[in-house]
C-alpha cells in the first residue's frame, strides 16, 4: 500500500451485512459487528478494515494523508434508498382531509387528485426549479445517512415531461455527492388526454417514450404501476418486455391495492425488483424467489394511508427466503417523508423485522435491487468507501429511540460529506477541529 487517503478510528461497534448477493431468509439476520474498529480508505474505496490495533498494524509503515476519530460511535454501510419518486413539482397536503374522511388512493386518483395532481404540477415548474426542489430532499436524505437513491420518473406523462423529470435527476447525480439511480415509469397512471384510451397511451410510451430515454441515457429501469384502474397484467407485459428491448431492467409496482398479479408477473419477466406488494399471495411470492426478485417493501406508505394491513414481511423471510429491501417511497402523496430512519422504525413496528434484517433490508438487499450490490451495501475490501456514523450504541437504538435523525457523519466515496450532523462545503472538505 502506498498510502492512505483517509483512516476512520475510534469505531465503538463497525456493523455490516456481510458479501455482495441479496442475503435471503435467515441470513438476513446474520450481520458482522466488529467492536473498537478501524476502516483503512484509498481512492475512494476500502482497502482494510477490521479491529483497530490490526489495521493499525497493517499499516505501520503506510502514509496516511488524514485520520478522523468517531468517538466511539456505530459505523455502518451508507444506506441505500432502493424507491422514491424524487423529482416533483409542487405537494398534495390537500389531500390529506379526504383521506382521512375515508376516501381512497385509488378513488382521488379516479377523480382526477392523487398523481394526476402532481403531473399537473410537475408539468408547470421548470427543470431549474425541479432541481431546487429535489436537491432540498437529496440533502435530507443525505442527512438521515442515504449515500445512493433511486429516483423514478412518472410525474410527466408526457414524453416531454417525462425527459424533463430523468434530466433533472440526472443533473442532481452530477452534482451532488448521493448517487442517483435514474427509473422511467410513463406508466404511473393514465393521463386525462387518455381517459378511456390507455392502450393509445400504452402505444406511446412504447412507441416513443422507451426508445427516447434510451437514445438519451436517462435511465437503467423500467417501472410500471400495475393495478386495477391503471395498467393491467398484459399492458405492464407489454411495457416492461419493450423496455427490456432497449436495455432498461424491469421493476414492477405490484400488488399494492389489489392482488392482481403483479408479483407474479415479476417472477415471470425475471424483474430486478417487485415494490409495495401489500396484496402479494403466497403463489406471487414463491414466483419471485424461484427467479430471485427482492421485494421492496414501503411501510411508511401503508402508515401513512392510514392502512391496518402490512406487507407480509415475515412470510417473505421465513416461509418464502427472500431478499427483502425497504424504502421510503418518497412521494407527495401517499408517503411525502425522506426519512428513512422513520421508515426503519416502521419496519420494526409493523412489520415485525430485527434490527439486524432493517439494516441489511436498507444496506446489501437494497444494493441489489439497484444492481449495485457489487459495489456498495456492505463493508469490504475494495467497495465504494460509502460509510454512515450514527450517534448510537448498537442497531437496535435506531428503531428504538424514534423519531430524532441518528446519523452523526456520512462518508461517500471516501470523502466526508456530512460531519456533526451538517453538510461539509464542497471547497473546504472536513473541519480541523473535527480532525
Amino acid at each position: 500500500m502506498e498510502r492512505i487517503d483517509l483512516l476512520v478510528t475510534g469505531i465503538g461497534r463497525l456493523v455490516s451485512p456481510p458479501g455482495n448477493v441479496p442475503r435471503c431468509g435467515q441470513q438476513m439476520k446474520q450481520v458482522d459487528v466488529i467492536t473498537e474498529a478501524a476502516v483503512a480508505i484509498r481512492e475512494g474505496r476500502i482497502v482494510a478494515f477490521g479491529a483497530a490495533r490490526d489495521v493499525m498494524s497493517l499499516l505501520a509503515s503506510v502514509e496516511i494523508v488524514e485520520i478522523i476519530d468517531v468517538g466511539g460511535r456505530m459505523v455502518t454501510p451508507g444506506l441505500v434508498d432502493p424507491h422514491t419518486h424524487l423529482v416533483h413539482g409542487g405537494s398534495r397536503e390537500h389531500e390529506l382531509a379526504l383521506k382521512r374522511s375515508g376516501v381512497s388512493y385509488l378513488d382521488i386518483l379516479a377523480q382526477g387528485g392523487g398523481i394526476l395532481n402532481t403531473v399537473q404540477s410537475t408539468h408547470a415548474a421548470s427543470e431549474q426549479e425541479l432541481y431546487d426542489k429535489a436537491h432540498r430532499s437529496l440533502n435530507e436524505m443525505l442527512l438521515n445517512g442515504v449515500t445512493t437513491v433511486e429516483a423514478k420518473s412518472g410525474y410527466g406523462l408526457t414524453l416531454e415531461d417525462e425527459l424533463k423529470q430523468l434530466r433533472v435527476a440526472k443533473h442532481l447525480n452530477d452534482t451532488n455527492p448521493v448517487e442517483i439511480v435514474s427509473t422511467f415509469m410513463g406508466a404511473h397512471a393514465v393521463p386525462p388526454a387518455y381517459k378511456g384510451r390507455t392502450e393509445e397511451y400504452v402505444d406511446l410510451i412504447v412507441n416513443d417514450m422507451i426508445p427516447m430515454v434510451a437514445e438519451e441515457e436517462l435511465a437503467e429501469f423500467c417501472d410500471v404501476f400495475c393495478e386495477q384502474g391503471v395498467f393491467t397484467i398484459e399492458q405492464t407485459r407489454r411495457i416492461l418486455l419493450k423496455g427490456l428491448e432497449y436495455g432498461l431492467l424491469p421493476k414492477i409496482h405490484a400488488d399494492e391495492i389489489e392482488p392482481l398479479g403483479g408479483a407474479e408477473l415479476a417472477g415471470e419477466i425475471g424483474a430486478i425488483s417487485a415494490e409495495h406488494l401489500l396484496a402479494a399471495t403466497d403463489k406471487g411470492f414463491a414466483a419471485m424467489a424461484e427467479q430471485g426478485v427482492i421485494p421492496v417493501l414501503l411501510p411508511g406508505t401503508s402508515f401513512n394511508l392510514g392502512l391496518t394491513k402490512h406487507a407480509r414481511a415475515r412470510d417473505m423471510i421465513d416461509a418464502f427466503e427472500l431478499p427483502v429491501a425497504i424504502a421510503t417511497d418518497y412521494n407527495p402523496g401517499s408517503c411525502p417523508t425522506e426519512s428513512i430512519q422513520l421508515v426503519m422504525m416502521l419496519a420494526s413496528l409493523n412489520l415485525k423485522m430485527t434490527p439486524e434484517e432493517i439494516l441489511t433490508a436498507c444496506t446489501i438487499n437494497a444494493a441489489n435491487a439497484l444492481g449495485r450490490g457489487q459495489h456498495i451495501g456492505s463493508i469490504a475490501v475494495g467497495k465504494r468507501a460509502d460509510l454512515t456514523i450514527f450517534d448510537a450504541p448498537n442497531l437496535a437504538y435506531l428503531p428504538y429511540h424514534f423519531g430524532i435523525n441518528h446519523t452523526f457523519g456520512v462518508i461517500k466515496n471516501g470523502k466526508v460529506i456530512v460531519w456533526d450532523r451538517t453538510i461539509m462545503p464542497k471547497e473546504s472538505g472536513k473541519e480541523e477541529g473535527a480532525r
